[in-house]
């Protein structure tokens, strides 16, 4: 097909929180990003400046940054910034890219971030008033569906939604399935949608694979136009505070059917297959990928 697509990978964020049997050593968190990156990766979500006592994970977030930003200058890395104070904890660092997060579900963005709607609206804009040069990523948790509303099929209301968050400022919006509750009827209509609402908004599609509809659902993005697709190392991860989501989509599953397709990613499967192996033995978590267990011939 001729096609570029970009893969973000965000597995050193949205896979390591989830993992809670143990600490990963910041050695080892370093080590995997390293063989993302010798994949061909040009895009990671890496880590979170949250506070350590709602994701102890992540607490080595500085040290983290210090030395994939040493390492890897030529990389797009970006971490999450839950507020103001995990924005300039990374902007002082010298990153210049970020994502902040909120849910469509009101029950779900109090469950995850503890906050209203009108509450990260103004997380938001406090943000980019106090770092106008900060490139903010807004996540859109539960887009499609959410673990304590059900799913949802009225896409007119998530551009709706939008308007307050594109009118502050917002050029970024990444569409997350957070339950992996999506198919690819409703990723067709919500993108369709957003796109004729927003026609110069740049759209990101997160899936789950809870149900094995990860892959269809993303495939149907590209198919829309989206370029800009996420996926995890392994497939590991899944919402802390979602029940039920199990499972990021893995990430070498994605790599190889694009490849596979003819669509251009510049990142070879085997290496990154090869880090996904080599991550799943050294960070225990429940993983996704059909891939990681398939002996190479």
């Amino acid at each position: 097909m001729g096609k570029k697509v970009e893969i973000y990978e965000v597995g050193p964020r949205d896979g390591f929180q989830s993992v809670s049997c143990g600490q990963i050593p910041t050695g080892v968190k370093i080590d995997i990003i390293g063989r993302i990156v010798e994949s061909g990766v040009k895009h990671i979500e890496y880590t979170s400046f949250v506070s350590p006592k709602a994701i102890p994970q992540l607490a080595d977030a500085a040290e983290v940054t210090r030395a994939v930003m040493e390492k890897y200058p030529e990389i797009d890395l970006f971490p999450l910034v839950p507020n103001k104070h995990g924005a300039g904890a990374a902007y002082n660092l010298g990153l210049r890219r970020a994502v902040n997060v909120v849910s469509l579900s009101a029950s779900h963005n109090k469950a995850n971030i503890n906050r209203t709607h009108e509450q990260s609206l103004n997380a938001y804009i406090e943000i980019k008033q106090a770092y106008p040069d900060l490139d903010l990523i807004i996540d859109l948790a539960t887009a499609f569906g959410c673990p304590f509303e059900g799913k949802f099929n009225e896409p007119e209301k998530v551009a709706e939604f939008l308007v307050d968050y594109v009118e502050a400022g917002m050029t970024t919006c990444c569409l997350c399935d957070t339950v992996g509750i999506a198919d690819p009827a409703q990723t067709k209509a919500l993108l369709s949608i957003l796109k004729n609402s927003f026609p110069n908004l740049d759209l990101m599609v997160h899936f789950h694979d809870t149900r094995g509809a990860g892959l269809a659902n993303t495939l149907t993005s590209i198919e829309m136009g989206v370029n800009k697709v996420q996926a995890a190392l392994g497939g590991l991860g899944g919402c802390p505070f979602a029940p039920g989501a199990s499972g990021n989509l893995s990430s070498e599953d994605l790599v190889w059917i694009l490849n596979e397709m003819g669509y251009e990613t510049e990142i070879s499967f085997e290496s990154l297959l090869s880090a996904a192996k080599y991550q799943a033995g050294v960070v225990q978590g429940a993983y996704s990928g059909h891939q990681i267990n398939i002996q190479n011939k």
